[in-house]
């Protein structure tokens, strides 16, 4: 067999143009697949056992970025912020993720939780705060993760659009802020978990 296929002949690969995709978030699951397990079977080493060692390196090579690929793809999560990295756009940490207002209240409580811990004070009201807390930012988080698939269809749309940067930048920054909103809110119900199995 010939050395891989000219479509996955690529060094640091875009994801997408693996699966000879556009840069888009909506993603026919069925299709991916059914591409995926077709090149797998192309790039598989068993295909390559007469070929020279170059082939075959390459064919491991390209098998393994396949398999990067589409891990990242089939995830819409991992897709955005994917995106983000490959379009030079991700914006992680630049400045201090401030509490979102709606979730003072229970940012504060933690912080109670943690003192009254530390001073030996009582708990068990605290604790029963932070569990209604901890459902009120696993809401939240749904929250995010609709308008994140919102701002997704956006973006498909100014791809189909072929639209200015100015659009396409209001986009990526409307991402930026909703995954680093999650990751906000991932770590506070991380830190209530914690703080009620203390």
């Amino acid at each position: 067999m010939s050395a891989p296929s000219q479509a996955t002949n690529r060094s640091a690969a875009d994801y997408f143009a693996v699966f000879g995709l556009p840069r888009k978030l909506w993603l026919e699951m069925s299709s991916l697949e059914q591409k995926f397990l077709q090149l797998s079977w192309k790039l598989h080493p068993d295909n390559f056992v007469n070929a020279s060692d170059k082939e075959r390196e390459l064919s491991l090579k390209r098998s393994s970025e396949l398999n990067d690929a589409y891990r990242v793809l089939r995830d819409p999560l991992a897709r955005v912020e994917y995106l983000l990295e490959i379009e030079g756009q991700r914006k992680e940490g630049e400045k201090k993720q401030q509490a979102p207002p709606e979730l003072l209240e229970e940012v504060f409580e933690l912080n109670e939780l943690r003192e009254a811990r530390e001073s030996g004070g009582n708990l068990a009201e605290l604790k029963t705060k932070l569990q209604s807390a901890e459902s009120n930012f696993q809401e939240k988080f749904e929250e995010v993760d609709a308008q994140l698939q919102f701002v997704a269809k956006e973006w498909d749309t100014a791809v189909d659009a072929n639209a200015d940067s100015a659009v396409r930048e209001k986009i990526f920054a409307r991402m930026n802020d909703l995954l680093n909103r999650r990751a906000y809110i991932r770590n506070l119900v991380a830190s209530v978990e914690k703080e009620l199995a203390a």
